[in-house]
Protein backbone atom coordinates (compact mmCIF):
# COMPACT_ATOMS: atom_id res chain seq x y z
CA UNK A 1 0.00 0.00 0.00
CA UNK A 2 1.31 3.47 -0.91
CA UNK A 3 2.88 5.44 1.95
CA UNK A 4 2.25 9.19 1.86
CA UNK A 5 5.20 11.48 2.38
CA UNK A 6 4.72 14.05 5.14
CA UNK A 7 4.91 17.80 4.52
CA UNK A 8 4.50 21.05 6.44
CA UNK A 9 2.51 23.83 4.81
CA UNK A 10 3.13 27.23 6.38
CA UNK A 11 0.20 29.63 6.57
CA UNK A 12 0.32 33.11 8.13
CA UNK A 13 -1.67 31.91 11.16
CA UNK A 14 -0.46 28.30 11.57
CA UNK A 15 1.34 25.33 10.04
CA UNK A 16 -0.67 22.52 8.47
CA UNK A 17 0.75 19.03 8.80
CA UNK A 18 0.11 17.03 5.65
CA UNK A 19 0.28 13.26 5.57
CA UNK A 20 -0.33 12.31 9.19
CA UNK A 21 -4.03 12.31 8.40
CA UNK A 22 -6.06 13.42 5.39
CA UNK A 23 -7.21 17.04 5.50
CA UNK A 24 -10.71 17.76 4.25
CA UNK A 25 -11.30 20.94 2.26
CA UNK A 26 -14.95 22.03 2.20
CA UNK A 27 -16.24 23.72 -0.95
CA UNK A 28 -18.20 26.98 -0.84
CA UNK A 29 -19.22 28.25 -4.28
CA UNK A 30 -20.46 31.83 -4.19
CA UNK A 31 -21.64 31.63 -7.80
CA UNK A 32 -24.92 31.47 -9.73
CA UNK A 33 -23.75 28.71 -12.08
CA UNK A 34 -21.41 26.16 -10.47
CA UNK A 35 -22.23 22.63 -11.61
CA UNK A 36 -23.38 21.31 -8.22
CA UNK A 37 -24.50 24.15 -5.95
CA UNK A 38 -24.64 27.22 -8.17
CA UNK A 39 -26.95 29.94 -6.86
CA UNK A 40 -27.45 28.37 -3.43
CA UNK A 41 -24.92 30.54 -1.58
CA UNK A 42 -24.75 33.63 -3.79
CA UNK A 43 -26.16 35.75 -0.94
CA UNK A 44 -23.36 36.71 1.45
CA UNK A 45 -25.30 35.82 4.60
CA UNK A 46 -26.25 32.42 3.20
CA UNK A 47 -22.60 31.85 2.29
CA UNK A 48 -21.45 32.73 5.80
CA UNK A 49 -23.99 30.35 7.33
CA UNK A 50 -22.78 27.59 5.01
CA UNK A 51 -19.12 28.34 5.85
CA UNK A 52 -19.82 27.91 9.56
CA UNK A 53 -21.73 24.70 8.82
CA UNK A 54 -18.73 23.40 6.85
CA UNK A 55 -16.47 24.07 9.82
CA UNK A 56 -18.86 22.37 12.25
CA UNK A 57 -19.05 19.35 9.93
CA UNK A 58 -15.33 18.78 10.45
CA UNK A 59 -13.58 20.46 7.53
CA UNK A 60 -9.95 21.43 8.01
CA UNK A 61 -9.96 24.10 5.29
CA UNK A 62 -12.69 26.22 3.67
CA UNK A 63 -12.29 26.84 -0.09
CA UNK A 64 -14.29 29.84 -1.36
CA UNK A 65 -14.77 30.40 -5.08
CA UNK A 66 -16.59 33.20 -6.89
CA UNK A 67 -16.21 31.99 -10.49
CA UNK A 68 -17.64 28.78 -11.91
CA UNK A 69 -15.18 26.54 -13.74
CA UNK A 70 -17.74 23.93 -14.81
CA UNK A 71 -17.45 22.68 -18.41
CA UNK A 72 -18.73 25.35 -20.79
CA UNK A 73 -18.53 28.27 -18.35
CA UNK A 74 -17.53 31.61 -19.85
CA UNK A 75 -15.68 33.31 -17.00
CA UNK A 76 -16.27 36.65 -15.27
CA UNK A 77 -14.31 39.82 -14.56
CA UNK A 78 -12.11 40.27 -11.51
CA UNK A 79 -14.46 43.01 -10.29
CA UNK A 80 -17.45 40.66 -10.39
CA UNK A 81 -15.51 37.87 -8.71
CA UNK A 82 -14.49 40.20 -5.89
CA UNK A 83 -18.05 41.50 -5.56
CA UNK A 84 -19.13 37.94 -4.79
CA UNK A 85 -16.43 36.75 -2.38
CA UNK A 86 -15.04 39.79 -0.55
CA UNK A 87 -18.25 40.48 1.46
CA UNK A 88 -18.21 36.83 2.56
CA UNK A 89 -14.58 37.04 3.67
CA UNK A 90 -15.31 40.28 5.54
CA UNK A 91 -18.24 38.70 7.40
CA UNK A 92 -16.22 35.58 8.27
CA UNK A 93 -13.30 37.46 9.83
CA UNK A 94 -12.93 36.44 13.45
CA UNK A 95 -15.76 33.89 13.20
CA UNK A 96 -14.03 30.98 11.49
CA UNK A 97 -11.29 28.94 13.18
CA UNK A 98 -10.20 26.96 10.12
CA UNK A 99 -8.08 28.59 7.39
CA UNK A 100 -9.65 29.91 4.20
CA UNK A 101 -8.47 29.10 0.69
CA UNK A 102 -9.59 31.26 -2.21
CA UNK A 103 -10.28 29.53 -5.51
CA UNK A 104 -9.19 32.08 -8.11
CA UNK A 105 -6.95 32.45 -11.14
CA UNK A 106 -6.75 36.27 -10.98
CA UNK A 107 -3.98 38.08 -9.11
CA UNK A 108 -6.26 41.05 -8.29
CA UNK A 109 -8.74 38.74 -6.60
CA UNK A 110 -5.99 36.86 -4.79
CA UNK A 111 -4.54 40.11 -3.44
CA UNK A 112 -7.93 41.35 -2.23
CA UNK A 113 -8.78 37.99 -0.67
CA UNK A 114 -5.42 37.78 1.11
CA UNK A 115 -6.01 41.25 2.53
CA UNK A 116 -9.30 39.95 3.95
CA UNK A 117 -7.65 36.95 5.58
CA UNK A 118 -7.49 34.18 2.96
CA UNK A 119 -4.40 32.06 3.68
CA UNK A 120 -4.18 29.70 0.68
CA UNK A 121 -4.37 30.43 -3.05
CA UNK A 122 -6.00 27.75 -5.22
CA UNK A 123 -5.42 28.32 -8.94
CA UNK A 124 -7.26 25.94 -11.29
CA UNK A 125 -5.24 27.21 -14.26
CA UNK A 126 -1.85 26.51 -12.63
CA UNK A 127 -0.67 30.07 -13.41
CA UNK A 128 -1.55 29.90 -17.12
CA UNK A 129 -4.26 32.55 -16.79
CA UNK A 130 -2.28 34.95 -14.63
CA UNK A 131 1.34 34.14 -13.64
CA UNK A 132 1.32 37.18 -11.33
CA UNK A 133 -0.66 35.12 -8.86
CA UNK A 134 2.65 33.47 -7.92
CA UNK A 135 4.01 36.89 -6.96
CA UNK A 136 1.09 37.33 -4.54
CA UNK A 137 1.81 33.92 -3.01
CA UNK A 138 5.49 34.79 -2.55
CA UNK A 139 4.94 38.26 -1.14
CA UNK A 140 2.13 37.21 1.19
CA UNK A 141 3.88 33.93 2.11
CA UNK A 142 0.81 31.90 1.16
CA UNK A 143 0.69 28.28 -0.02
CA UNK A 144 -0.17 27.90 -3.70
CA UNK A 145 -2.28 25.06 -5.10
CA UNK A 146 -1.59 24.40 -8.79
CA UNK A 147 -4.23 22.41 -10.66
CA UNK A 148 -3.86 20.83 -14.07
CA UNK A 149 -6.45 21.75 -16.68
CA UNK A 150 -6.24 20.84 -20.36
CA UNK A 151 -7.59 23.89 -22.19
CA UNK A 152 -10.01 26.17 -20.37
CA UNK A 153 -13.48 25.66 -18.85
CA UNK A 154 -15.20 26.88 -22.02
CA UNK A 155 -13.57 24.27 -24.26
CA UNK A 156 -11.87 21.68 -22.03
CA UNK A 157 -14.37 18.88 -22.68
CA UNK A 158 -14.54 19.61 -26.42
CA UNK A 159 -10.85 19.53 -27.34
CA UNK A 160 -9.05 16.24 -28.07
CA UNK A 161 -7.97 14.53 -24.88
CA UNK A 162 -4.30 13.74 -24.25
CA UNK A 163 -2.98 10.45 -25.57
CA UNK A 164 -1.25 9.87 -22.23
CA UNK A 165 -3.12 11.59 -19.42
CA UNK A 166 -0.44 10.86 -16.81
CA UNK A 167 2.27 12.41 -18.98
CA UNK A 168 0.06 15.39 -19.85
CA UNK A 169 -0.69 16.09 -16.20
CA UNK A 170 2.91 15.55 -15.06
CA UNK A 171 4.39 17.81 -17.73
CA UNK A 172 1.77 20.51 -17.18
CA UNK A 173 2.24 20.55 -13.42
CA UNK A 174 6.03 20.57 -13.67
CA UNK A 175 5.78 23.55 -16.01
CA UNK A 176 3.58 25.36 -13.49
CA UNK A 177 5.96 24.56 -10.64
CA UNK A 178 8.83 26.03 -12.65
CA UNK A 179 6.89 29.28 -13.13
CA UNK A 180 6.08 29.46 -9.42
CA UNK A 181 9.66 28.75 -8.40
CA UNK A 182 11.01 31.42 -10.76
CA UNK A 183 8.63 33.86 -9.07
CA UNK A 184 10.18 32.98 -5.72
CA UNK A 185 7.53 30.63 -4.29
CA UNK A 186 9.22 28.12 -2.00
CA UNK A 187 8.93 24.49 -3.04
CA UNK A 188 7.54 23.70 0.42
CA UNK A 189 4.61 26.07 -0.26
CA UNK A 190 3.35 24.32 -3.42
CA UNK A 191 0.53 21.75 -3.58
CA UNK A 192 -0.36 19.91 -6.78
CA UNK A 193 -3.83 18.93 -8.00
CA UNK A 194 -4.20 16.59 -11.02
CA UNK A 195 -7.43 18.33 -12.03
CA UNK A 196 -9.87 15.43 -12.07
CA UNK A 197 -12.64 16.28 -14.55
CA UNK A 198 -10.83 19.20 -16.16
CA UNK A 199 -10.11 18.30 -19.77
CA UNK A 200 -10.04 14.55 -19.22
CA UNK A 201 -12.21 11.74 -20.49
CA UNK A 202 -14.23 9.61 -18.09
CA UNK A 203 -11.69 6.78 -18.32
CA UNK A 204 -8.76 9.18 -17.89
CA UNK A 205 -10.14 10.41 -14.57
CA UNK A 206 -10.08 6.86 -13.26
CA UNK A 207 -6.58 6.36 -14.67
CA UNK A 208 -5.39 9.39 -12.70
CA UNK A 209 -6.87 8.01 -9.49
CA UNK A 210 -5.13 4.72 -10.20
CA UNK A 211 -1.81 6.45 -10.95
CA UNK A 212 -1.76 8.97 -8.07
CA UNK A 213 1.32 7.29 -6.52
CA UNK A 214 3.23 8.17 -9.68
CA UNK A 215 2.20 11.82 -9.40
CA UNK A 216 3.28 11.77 -5.76
CA UNK A 217 6.80 11.03 -7.00
CA UNK A 218 6.98 14.61 -8.25
CA UNK A 219 7.74 15.44 -4.62
CA UNK A 220 4.80 17.67 -3.66
CA UNK A 221 1.71 17.18 -1.52
CA UNK A 222 -1.39 16.26 -3.51
CA UNK A 223 -4.88 17.70 -3.40
CA UNK A 224 -7.62 15.74 -5.18
CA UNK A 225 -11.11 16.99 -5.99
CA UNK A 226 -13.54 14.30 -7.12
CA UNK A 227 -16.68 15.47 -5.34
CA UNK A 228 -19.93 14.86 -7.28
CA UNK A 229 -18.12 15.09 -10.62
CA UNK A 230 -19.44 13.89 -13.96
CA UNK A 231 -17.14 10.90 -14.29
CA UNK A 232 -18.75 9.46 -11.15
CA UNK A 233 -22.21 10.00 -12.59
CA UNK A 234 -21.19 8.31 -15.83
CA UNK A 235 -19.76 5.31 -13.99
CA UNK A 236 -23.06 5.00 -12.13
CA UNK A 237 -25.16 5.09 -15.28
CA UNK A 238 -26.16 8.75 -15.32
CA UNK A 239 -26.81 9.53 -11.65
CA UNK A 240 -27.33 13.32 -11.17
CA UNK A 241 -25.02 15.52 -9.07
CA UNK A 242 -27.10 15.44 -5.91
CA UNK A 243 -27.12 11.64 -5.80
CA UNK A 244 -23.39 10.99 -6.14
CA UNK A 245 -22.38 10.92 -2.46
CA UNK A 246 -21.73 7.18 -2.39
CA UNK A 247 -19.76 7.29 -5.63
CA UNK A 248 -17.86 10.29 -4.30
CA UNK A 249 -17.08 8.36 -1.12
CA UNK A 250 -15.48 5.56 -3.14
CA UNK A 251 -13.43 8.04 -5.19
CA UNK A 252 -12.33 9.92 -2.06
CA UNK A 253 -11.18 6.67 -0.43
CA UNK A 254 -9.29 5.73 -3.59
CA UNK A 255 -7.65 9.17 -3.64
CA UNK A 256 -6.43 8.80 -0.07
CA UNK A 257 -5.14 5.28 -0.63
CA UNK A 258 -3.30 6.63 -3.68
CA UNK A 259 -1.55 9.36 -1.71
CA UNK A 260 -3.84 12.42 -1.54
CA UNK A 261 -3.01 14.70 1.39
CA UNK A 262 -6.09 16.91 0.96
CA UNK A 263 -9.50 16.02 -0.49
CA UNK A 264 -11.83 18.78 -1.72
CA UNK A 265 -15.50 17.93 -1.12
CA UNK A 266 -19.07 19.24 -0.95
CA UNK A 267 -20.54 16.66 1.47
CA UNK A 268 -18.21 17.48 4.33
CA UNK A 269 -19.59 15.45 7.26
CA UNK A 270 -19.88 12.30 5.16
CA UNK A 271 -16.43 12.64 3.58
CA UNK A 272 -14.80 13.37 6.93
CA UNK A 273 -15.99 9.90 7.97
CA UNK A 274 -14.66 8.42 4.74
CA UNK A 275 -11.30 10.10 5.30
CA UNK A 276 -11.00 8.96 8.90
CA UNK A 277 -11.79 5.33 8.11
CA UNK A 278 -9.46 5.30 5.08
CA UNK A 279 -6.72 6.83 7.22
CA UNK A 280 -7.30 3.99 9.70
CA UNK A 281 -6.69 1.49 6.90
CA UNK A 282 -3.39 3.25 6.15
CA UNK A 283 -2.33 3.55 9.81
CA UNK A 284 -4.31 1.14 12.03
CA UNK A 285 -1.86 1.42 14.91
CA UNK A 286 -2.38 5.19 15.24
CA UNK A 287 -6.14 4.73 15.43
CA UNK A 288 -5.73 2.12 18.16
CA UNK A 289 -3.54 4.49 20.18
CA UNK A 290 -6.01 7.39 19.87
CA UNK A 291 -9.04 5.29 20.75
CA UNK A 292 -7.37 3.32 23.50
CA UNK A 293 -8.28 0.08 21.71
CA UNK A 294 -6.09 -3.00 21.69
Amino acid sequence: MFERKKFRLRLPSRTLLLGERTLVMGVLNVTPDSFSDGGVYLDADAAVTRALDIERAGADILDIGGESTRPGSQGISAAEEMRRIIPVLEKLRGRLRIPISVDTSKSEVAEAAAYQGAEILNDVTALRADPRLADIARRRKLPLILMHMRGDPRTMQKKPFARSVLRDVSVGLCRAVAIARRAGVAKSQIVLDPGIGFGKSVAQNFVLLQKLPELARLGFPLLVGVSRKGFIGRALGGVPEGERAWGTAAAVAASILGGAHIVRVHDVAEMVQVARVTDAVLHPASIAVRSGAK
